[in-house]
């Protein structure tokens, strides 16, 4: 009974199932064009859907650690399966929200959690090298060192160097993503020029 009165009058029936329908279309376009299915991959190249992260992707592809890691194997957590997608949810909503508004900075810089999840994915994949007895007789603070400093601290160049910005890689080669705009959209805004 209590449904029933949800329902609209009769004769607002048909405007609000069109009008739903004309939602549910925009939503699901907008969705496709921001390629939303392809964060839920690990595919490093999904963070050059937004041209910004361009040097970003291009120092990486440039470095020892694109034969080992993709970018979520950095700055993703992976100390659980609910915390790697949460954060990843998470961040990636707001990515989505800065690029979307156009409120991007010019030169990116990683938030404090972004650092404790590289930090912690550094010492996950390079632990047998940091607890080496080879480390400790070339430099006997390493352990100190390593609980006190960031790895990046000492690594700077590693993996993006000293990338900051759009202006930091000129002539960038990437491979640009396809256009999310469907074929026969294109070839409707084609016929009408």
């Amino acid at each position: 009974m209590k449904l029933k009165s949800l329902y609209p009058p009769v004769k607002w029936r048909l405007p609000v199932i069109i009008s739903l329908g004309v939602i549910v279309g925009i939503a699901a376009f907008l969705f496709h064009i921001s390629r939303a299915t392809s964060y839920l991959s690990d595919d490093s190249e999904t963070c050059i859907n937004c041209h910004v992260m361009v040097p970003q992707y291009y120092s990486w592809a440039h470095s020892s650690h694109r034969e080992e890691a993709t970018c979520n194997d950095c700055h993703v957590p992976h100390d659980n399966f609910f915390n790697h997608y949460y954060f990843k949810a998470k961040d990636g909503l707001r990515h989505a929200t800065i690029f979307t508004l156009r409120t991007e900075p010019h030169s990116i810089f990683i938030k404090e959690e972004g650092e404790n999840a590289v930090q912690n994915n550094c010492i996950r994949c390079h632990t047998e090298i940091i607890e080496s007895g080879m480390l400790a007789g070339t430099n006997p603070e390493i352990v100190k060192q390593r609980k006190d400093r960031t790895c990046w601290d000492c690594h700077q160049d590693i993996p993006h160097g000293k990338v900051r910005s759009l202006s930091a890689t000129p002539n960038a080669i990437v491979p640009l993503p396809e256009s999310p705009v469907p074929e026969w959209l294109r070839k409707a805004k084609k016929n009408d020029n």
